[in-house]
């Protein structure tokens, strides 16, 4: 089946019969045309007599669609925000993001500072394509941007360009086609059980108790500075319902959850028992442990430990494996669970991952020779 286009977007009229195109003007069959609806879904029409029947439905299908009030609508759209700045666009963006967390915006608009701006502030929306977007990581890379951060500004450049898209600028997305940034995530750098011995004895405290939370229970880093009491759930349970936001230096909901909910996590004897005595020596207040020193009435703010560990490291009191950073605590609880057999699925919903595929990026590398394993398994059933 041979088909004729016409000007672009229009649309196209063809014959489905065993005539070559040259034959068409002579032949008794019916021309069709073929075209994208006002919903964009793809439309066939048959019963034309000749050339000009066919091309004359196809202009008339068309200028109404043009002139449709959708279309209309489209167009204004894009007069309104195809001329403006990027920076005006963004900032009108941004307004539209009040369901992220406060540490999220605070990133965003980081991002927006030192990368996004610099490179864009002054150019049209209308005028971003594929090429644009690729110069933008190619210079990245030349001027020896790290791979997160390449990756976390084209993601924010790509959710700006996708809602510009949605209203209708581009005809083609500017990113089809486009290579992100390839980041890979490093290997957790964990510490060894003499090194966790050090850093659970190094420190004041509160230090120490955040230690242990993070190592037996897997908790982040903020989820521990909101440690509760009253989260105690059972002998082996704690209850992870809250975390000290960095931005706000406040409590709030957890990472990738709404407001209310929690998760439930292994409680080891020794964690509860750390729990217990910090509550025992300091007291509460409505339950929370780790308080503002200068207002008991505050949360833990993040400094306060953060300070400690830069210290501890600089002193090199304690034996710490290169390139560790507070986070490595948490790190110990994932490799803890593994190598003594826990499925990743248990890991990773304990350890609040939205998507197991998170899990298994990070620590795949701690359940060593499971495909020996599996092997010998397999060989003995076969034997069998």
């Amino acid at each position: 089946m041979a088909s004729t286009s016409l000007i672009r977007g229009m649309g196209s009229f063809f014959k489905e019969c065993e005539h070559p195109e040259s034959r068409w003007s002579k032949c008794p069959h019916d021309y069709k045309i073929r075209y994208r609806n006002a919903s964009g879904q793809q439309t066939e029409e048959s019963g034309f007599a000749n050339q000009e029947a066919a091309k004359s439905r196809l202009a008339e299908v068309y200028h109404a669609r043009k002139n449709s009030p959708m279309s209309l609508h489209k167009a204004e759209r894009i007069k309104k925000y195809g001329s403006m700045h990027f920076s005006a666009y963004t900032a009108e963006w941004l307004k539209g993001q009040r369901h992220q967390s406060p540490t999220s915006l605070r990133n965003t608009d980081s991002i927006l500072r030192n990368r996004l701006l610099p490179a864009f502030g002054s150019r049209r929306m209308g005028t971003f394509d594929h090429k644009v977007v690729e110069a933008f990581i190619t210079d990245m890379e030349r001027d020896g941007v790290g791979l997160a951060a390449q990756t976390n500004a084209y993601i924010r450049l790509k959710t700006i360009l996708l809602d510009a898209h949605r209203l209708g600028l581009y005809e083609d997305s500017p990113l089809e086609g486009v290579q992100p940034p390839q980041y890979d995530a490093e290997r957790a750098v964990i510490p060894s059980l003499p090194q966790l011995h050090g850093i659970r004895t190094a420190g004041d405290d509160a230090f120490r108790l955040v230690a242990e939370l993070m190592s037996g229970c897997g908790l982040r880093n903020g989820e521990a500075y909101a440690v509760n009491i009253n989260n105690i759930v059972a002998d082996d349970v704690y209850r992870v319902s809250e975390q000290v936001n960095q931005a706000t230096k406040s409590c709030a909901r957890l990472k990738h959850r709404k407001a209310g909910e929690y998760r439930d996590v292994p409680l080891p004897a020794r964690t509860k028992h750390a729990i217990e005595c910090y509550a025992d020596t300091y007291g509460t207040v409505n339950g929370y442990l780790l308080r503002n020193p200068k207002d008991i009435t505050l949360a833990m703010p993040h400094h306060i430990i953060s300070g400690q560990w830069r210290r501890l490291k600089a002193s090199g009191q304690v034996d710490l494996p290169e390139g560790m950073v507070l986070y490595g605590l948490r790190h110990f609880f994932a490799s803890n669970c593994l190598s003594n057999g826990i499925p990743i699925t248990d890991v990773a919903e304990w350890m609040g991952h939205r998507d197991v595929k998170i899990t298994f990026k990070y620590y795949r590398h701690l359940m060593p020779g499971s495909i020996s394993r599996a092997a010998q398994v397999l060989d003995l059933g076969l034997a069998a």
